[in-house]
């Protein structure tokens, strides 16, 4: 199906293009949401008509992304999941949960801008992409963790696994030195019945 694409959609083209596409696609996605119209004779003279009007408001949309895109760049934002000692996580951090991290955080972004290059699975600090307009896209961090003194940790550079390995130790150290007190106080009551 031939449809005039009315904003840029991604591996598609750009406003004002005629392009081919499967008849699902388009019926399911484009012309319900107002991508594009069925490139026949009335809706090229109708795009033709209301072209500039479409572009002024798409370079003002455009701008705003823009604006709100400078702040958003680089945030920080911190979702608490329950995970295994090891850092898995129990499930996935998916979309909606980072767009209500931003939201949170007073941004204002919906789930469907949230772009995963693939799921987030384990603790740790994640990049992803948050698509404010089909021109405009930035970068976020999401700091995973089980809880905020451990996303506090893991801002300043320390991994799950070093944490972990830093808590064995220590533990190990407190069981060898009540060991060792245990040994001294035996040995304390060894001398006393001589």
């Amino acid at each position: 199906m031939q449809v005039i694409l009315l904003e840029r959609v991604a591996k598609l083209g750009q406003m004002g293009e005629v392009v081919n596409v499967k008849d699902g696609y388009a019926r399911n996605y484009l012309l319900p949401q107002g991508k594009a119209l069925r490139a026949n004779d009335s809706n090229v003279k109708s795009f033709e008509a209301k072209k500039a009007q479409l572009e002024a408001t798409n370079l003002e949309t455009r701008k705003e992304a823009e604006s709100v895109g400078t702040k958003l760049d680089g945030q920080t934002f911190v979702v608490i999941r329950s995970a295994s000692d090891a850092g898995a996580l129990y499930g996935s951090v998916t979309p909606r949960d980072a767009a209500e991290a931003a939201t949170d955080a007073g941004f204002t972004v919906h789930r469907g801008q949230i772009i995963l290059d693939r799921p987030i699975k384990d603790l740790g600090l994640h990049t992803v992409s948050v698509q404010l307009h089909p021109e405009v896209t930035v970068k976020v961090r999401l700091n995973v963790a089980r809880s905020v003194e451990e996303a506090e940790l893991q801002a300043s550079g320390k991994s799950i696994a070093e944490l972990a390995a830093e808590a064995e130790a220590e533990a190990e150290f407190e069981i060898a030195e009540l060991f060792d007190e245990m040994g001294a106080a035996q040995d304390g009551a060894d001398l006393g019945r001589d």
